[in-house]
């Protein structure tokens, strides 16, 4: 059996595709696997460290523009279709796949378009709660649309295509209970623990007031724990908390540059503050984790926001604009929610009810179905 799966862009789409990649080599010894993604995509550099042979195709976004210089990149954008579904054909040509699976990112559809041209079987597996330009188009050709969220149902035409999968999350995220995570980590009193964290590169702005924020907690002497992960800003956070002369650590305070262990860390967390991306929000349903939303405002079409949207209707989730953090507004509803544990139990009860348990083995199924 040969399985293709395309996807790029960000995480959040290379990892539910290497997750299925997982399960179908486990299910069928001897399946070949192959990733197609996009020219330049972060996919080149996290698919290979996976243990997958990714090809590529030159393909680039269109802007929501007619400047001058966005009309350019838009006609270049035109050209780089057409080159695009000569390399899918000799991509598709070349590996004879089985069934080919879009996982997200503007790398999918001149492939996925092509395979379902030819009759191949094919699906395409949307994170987010609405759908991009992507996954919108090859909706209308595919012969599964697998979504996370039964409320993304009714962005579609063809509803009938559309199954309710969930998405994946790595297992390592099951792996412990809170109070195993908070042994492990070495905690020794009953302080909850506050989670921080922007992304994997971090987020400047985000981080300028994490550092007042924190201020904040040593002056009130601690009365939570809390682990910060400040990404690539860790070198100027560490500097400006020391020029206020704040010492953490023994408080229970910690700024880390990267948080390596975070599905130890998040298993321990009370409550998690974050950006809402699709693979956060993904982990945060598996395991039913309370958070404050701040989504990023520099994402095509605010998907961030509308993922975030998806928890807070549901009591799942609170909503904070980026812009709405002034002052001491993120801390006053963190230490809010920190305190009201009644508040947290029914987050978390929302949450468990808005999940897919076995997000891979559904998406699985549905794939085999479609197969035969």
């Amino acid at each position: 059996m040969n399985v293709l799966f395309t996807c790029g862009g960000t995480a959040g789409h290379v990892n539910p595709a290497v997750a299925l990649a997982r399960i179908f080599q486990e299910r069928h010894p001897g399946c070949r696997v192959l990733f197609v993604g996009a020219d330049g995509g972060m996919e080149n550099k996290l698919v290979p460290k996976e243990g997958y042979q990714i090809k590529t195709v030159t393909i680039t976004n269109f802007h929501r523009s007619l400047a001058p210089a966005d009309i350019v990149h838009n006609l270049g954008t035109l050209v780089n279709m057409q080159r695009s579904k000569k390399q899918a054909q000799a991509i598709l040509d070349e590996f004879r796949p089985d069934l080919v699976v879009g996982t997200g990112g503007y790398a999918s559809f001149p492939v996925v378009n092509e395979a379902a041209r030819r009759k191949i079987p094919t699906a395409v597996h949307e994170s987010n709660a609405v759908p991009g330009l992507t996954t919108k188009a090859l909706s209308k050709v595919v012969d599964r649309v697998m979504v996370g969220f039964e409320e993304s149902r009714e962005h579609y035409d063809d509803r009938a295509k559309v199954v309710v999968t969930g998405t994946p999350v790595r297992g390592e995220f099951f792996q412990y209970t809170r109070a195993e995570a908070r042994a492990k980590l070495g905690f020794s009193d009953e302080r909850p623990l506050l989670l921080s964290y922007w992304g994997s590169l971090g987020a400047e702005v985000m981080n300028q007031k994490m550092v007042d924020f924190i201020a904040k907690e040593c002056y009130e002497g601690a009365p939570w724990r809390h682990i910060h992960g400040a990404g690539r800003d860790y070198p100027w956070m560490q500097e400006e908390l020391l020029r206020r002369g704040l010492k953490l650590g023994d408080n229970g305070i910690e700024v880390r540059e990267y948080i390596y262990d975070m599905p130890l860390v998040m298993a321990a967390a009370d409550l998690v503050l974050c950006r809402a991306g699709a693979s956060t929000i993904s982990e945060l349903t598996a395991i039913a984790k309370p958070a404050v939303l701040v989504p990023s405002p520099n994402v095509t079409a605010n998907h961030q926001e509308k993922n975030a949207r998806v928890l807070s209707d549901q009591g799942a989730g609170v909503l904070l604009r980026e812009a709405d953090c002034v002052e001491n507004t993120l801390y006053d509803e963190a230490a809010l929610l920190l305190r009201e544990k009644d508040r947290r139990e029914k987050m978390i009860k929302a949450l468990k009810t808005m999940a897919v348990p076995n997000a891979g083995e559904k998406i699985y199924e549905t794939l085999e179905e479609i197969m035969k």
